[in-house]
């Protein structure tokens, strides 16, 4: 699971670096006074002084397909002061690595979003203490049902810690829902599902039988279930609300891509 999270993070690097790396080195200055979103031939971008704003390392040329994502990119730029800190733009950052990744990824990340629900966190239950289990299956149960039977497939939860293999028309069937979807779609898709650590929640969720806040709750039982028992700091807290905004923004694009 930890490559697989290592390799979702490299896909949606967008050249300016980790926010972590950011706080170690000088941001860049503000270098453009006006900011504005519109149509262009083929889709929507971003403008900085009436030019067509680019990926820091590829300099593609940003064109996306639906005006609310150019809006939110647009609104990221303009909120900047006298330098620019990705760490707080995230859409820009993750239309950025999806446009830098090129359409040459789609295998790829489809790949991934199926790779992870066959190891989903779903599927790895505790066997105590029995608060923790009630909560598993509180939270997951339903999640599980909902998805089989919306694609008809079948799951093998397991208590063992080894990995358990899934059925393979199961993973068939989750691979072929995938097939078609946008570079967008499936960049968003790829970062929720690093996120929750569960492809299985960002399939629910797309295809509308979870609603976000069940999909979070979901994601964090177990974690939630730790402070419970012990507190939350203060350091925690601050990554998990960085984490939320990474989330809210891929379901916002999400959004935003279903037309």
């Amino acid at each position: 699971m930890r490559d697989q999270l290592e390799d979702i993070q490299k896909h949606l690097d967008d050249g300016y670096g980790r926010a972590q790396h950011l706080n170690r080195v000088e941001l860049p200055k503000r270098f453009y006074k006006e900011v504005a979103a519109g149509p262009l031939e083929g889709g929507f971008t971003v403008t900085l002084d009436g030019r067509q704003a680019r990926t820091p390392a590829l300099k593609v040329p940003v064109l996306v397909p639906a005006a609310a994502i150019a809006t939110a990119m647009a609104a990221e730029w303009a909120a900047q002061g006298k330098v620019i800190d990705p760490g707080t733009m995230p859409t820009v950052r993750l239309i950025n690595s999806a446009l830098e990744s090129g359409e040459t990824s789609i295998p790829a990340f489809r790949d991934e979003i199926v790779k992870f629900a066959g190891g989903d966190l779903l599927l790895y239950r505790a066997d105590s203490p029995q608060p923790l289990v009630a909560e598993q299956e509180r939270h997951w149960d339903k999640a599980l049902v909902e998805i089989a039977r919306h694609f008809g497939v079948s799951f093998q939860p397991t208590f063992a810690i080894q990995h358990q293999p899934q059925p393979q028309t199961t993973l068939e069937r989750l691979a072929a829902a995938l097939e078609g979807e946008h570079l967008l779609t499936l960049t968003a898709m790829v970062s929720m599902t690093g996120l929750t650590g569960s492809g299985l929640l960002t399939l629910g969720y797309w295809h509308r039988l979870l609603d976000v806040e069940q999909i979070w709750a979901a994601a964090h039982v177990d974690e939630d279930y730790q402070i419970g028992q012990w507190g939350q700091d203060d350091e925690a807290a601050a990554r998990r609300a960085l984490r939320r905004v990474e989330f809210d923004t891929a379901v916002a694009v999400l959004e935003a891509m279903r037309g």
